[in-house]
């Protein structure tokens, strides 16, 4: 069970973490769109973009896809710009209307996953088992992604309900800020 805990606190620290801005600001404009009433389509959302995730790093850690450490971390900003910018021609928030999020999350979870695939890659031996240690870490990533949700949909709850921020201006300066820091992060992070 060390093992387990060991994988498990990694990939909440790979969520919960001051230097996972770039996790953080997924999650936020993956979010941003929904309302606390919506939390079971988030939670579909969130554990989409855990499998998406999840297969890279499996697929990576046994060497069955490598992609290039400095355009995956171009990629993941990119995602960030493209589900923000997705947010902002959003006119009909209908569950109906936003399915597309989920093949949206499971996508951009597998370029995500591929940001963590050479850290643990090196971690696990050749000849370890690589169930648990995944299966730990990617229950630490969904119990910490879910944390972050649920932190934003009480906010969106606050900030429109209560404050009476109509629901577009709030998906506007989520979308807006994540796409600011994503864009910045995509110049820092230039593929050359």
């Amino acid at each position: 069970m060390d093992d387990f805990t060991f994988y498990f606190s990694l990939g909440w620290h790979h969520i919960i973490n001051a230097e996972a801005l770039d996790h953080l600001m997924f999650i936020t404009a993956l979010s941003a769109i929904y309302l606390l009433s919506n939390w079971r389509q988030v939670l579909i959302l969130v554990t989409a973009f855990t499998i998406g995730h999840s297969l890279t790093l499996a697929l990576s850690t046994y060497d069955v896809i490598r992609i290039h450490a400095g355009l995956v971390e171009f990629l993941i900003p990119l995602t960030i710009a493209i589900t923000a910018v997705f947010n902002l021609f959003q006119k009909d928030f209908s569950p109906k209307k936003l399915r597309l999020n989920y093949f949206l999350a499971l996508f951009f979870g597998l370029i995500h996953g591929m940001g963590f695939a050479n850290t643990i890659r090196f971690m696990l031996a050749k000849e370890q088992h690589i169930a648990l240690p995944l299966f730990g870490f990617n229950v630490g990533l969904e119990a910490g992604q879910i944390v972050v949700v649920i932190l934003i949909l009480l906010m969106a709850y606050f900030a429109i309900s209560k404050i009476g921020i109509p629901r577009r201006v709030w998906v506007y300066i989520l979308s807006v800020s994540s796409l600011g820091v994503a864009l910045y992060m995509c110049v820092q992070r230039w593929p050359l």
